[in-house]
């Protein structure tokens, strides 16, 4: 298999991931690398939770030009560490820049054959906010690269929440073939709204400008730095925690598994234009996550409400929400229950066979670190 190149010498906590991910690409078949080591990648987002550890694998996979745009507000003090630890032997710049700015994006993305886009509005409220920080930033972005015509791929974070969960290939299974919400505003969620008008846009510029792209969409991403119980779990509106999933599977990923899935998404050769989901194997019940989490997090009382009364409730909800003209805000609603807390099943089957993907930290370690994050932050709260 033909590789990004020689990986740098890089700092002791990341020799280890660099060790595992070799192996790893040796068992690849077929997974050609189309980009030398020194290709000119950009990641948006980079000081986040996920992009912190998409430029870790990017070094562990042997790239060494990696810029990293970090919000002009933003924390970049990881990243100066590790630009720290790395000097002379990768080039890792650290730029300060706004999506929402022409100009920023048009000079961010000068030479740049690879942009991992991860940037986006992730706790906006209201649908103008969410909208124009994840399309009108991305079209900017998007811009910028057509300005210099060195783009070779665009790889874009999308998210599970695009999908409907309904009328379904396969009844149970969701996968890269289920379709997306046609309705996003009924499901009272600005971010979903956002997401889809994002790939919705992505698609036409791959169409219009032939903008080679990636779609990728992480299931739930777990892991220290994030440690919120997922709402598919359950919820807690009223001051006490309703747990709606039951016996469900719930889509994790843990973040260094979903940065692997992410790099190679931008540099494995014949998968423009596709779309990946992202989640790890042995995925546990929302049951069995949730009894773990009190046993070796943090101990919490919850009720659970079973799927027919959950379905119920959200009908009932939705119902009022509407009766009353938004008084009461439509939280619950059946286009929620299908997308979050339908029994589902999902698969990471094209993501293995397509970009050769295989989970470095099995489910049952990255569950212990992340209940051990939850209870150290617990300890020092």
């Amino acid at each position: 298999m033909g590789r990004t190149g020689a990986s740098p010498v890089l700092p002791g906590a990341l020799a280890g991931r660099v060790a595992a991910l070799e192996r790893a690409m040796d068992n690849m078949i077929s997974k050609e690398v189309t980009f030398a080591a020194e290709t000119p990648v950009l990641v948006t987002g980079a000081a986040g939770f996920i992009g912190a550890k998409v430029v870790e694998s990017l070094l562990a996979h042997g790239l060494r030009n990696i810029r990293c745009l970090v919000r002009p507000s933003g924390n970049a003090a990881k990243l100066e560490k590790l630009q720290s630890d790395l000097e002379g032997k990768a080039h890792l710049e650290i730029v300060r820049g706004n999506l929402l700015s022409n100009e920023d994006c048009i000079a961010m993305t000068k030479d740049v054959a690879i942009v991992y886009h991860l940037a986006a509005g992730t706790g906006e409220k209201s649908y103008p906010d969410a909208f124009m920080n994840s399309v009108v930033t991305t079209r900017n972005l998007l811009e910028g690269c057509l300005r210099h015509r060195s783009l070779k791929r665009f790889v874009s974070i999308s998210s599970f929440a695009v999908y409907s969960n309904r009328n379904k290939r396969v009844k149970n299974l969701l996968d890269e073939t289920s379709p997306v919400e046609e309705r996003p505003v009924v499901r009272g969620e600005a971010y979903c709204y956002a997401k889809l008008k994002q790939d919705e846009l992505i698609i036409d510029y791959g169409k219009k400008h032939g903008i080679p792209y990636v779609l990728l969409r992480p299931g739930v991403v777990y892991g220290p730095g994030k440690i919120a119980i997922s709402g598919r779990v359950g919820r807690d509106p009223f001051g006490i925690f309703l747990h709606f999933g039951g016996s469900n599977k719930i889509p994790f990923t843990y973040v260094d598994n979903c940065a692997d899935a992410i790099v190679l998404a931008g540099i494995v050769e014949g998968v423009d234009g596709e779309v990946f989901n992202i989640v790890d194997d042995d995925l546990p019940s929302s049951r069995s996550f949730l009894r773990a989490y009190k046993k070796k997090a943090k101990r919490f009382r919850s009720v659970y409400v079973p799927h027919a009364l959950s379905y119920l409730l959200c009908y009932l909800w939705e119902k009022y929400s509407a009766w009353s003209h938004g008084q009461l805000p439509p939280v619950f609603n059946r286009p929620t229950w299908h997308a979050n807390w339908k029994s589902t099943l999902y698969s990471n089957q094209k993501l293995k066979s397509r970009l050769g993907w295989q989970q470095k930290v099995p489910t049952g370690e990255g569950m212990n670190r992340f209940f051990e994050a939850c209870r150290q932050k617990e300890v020092h709260a």
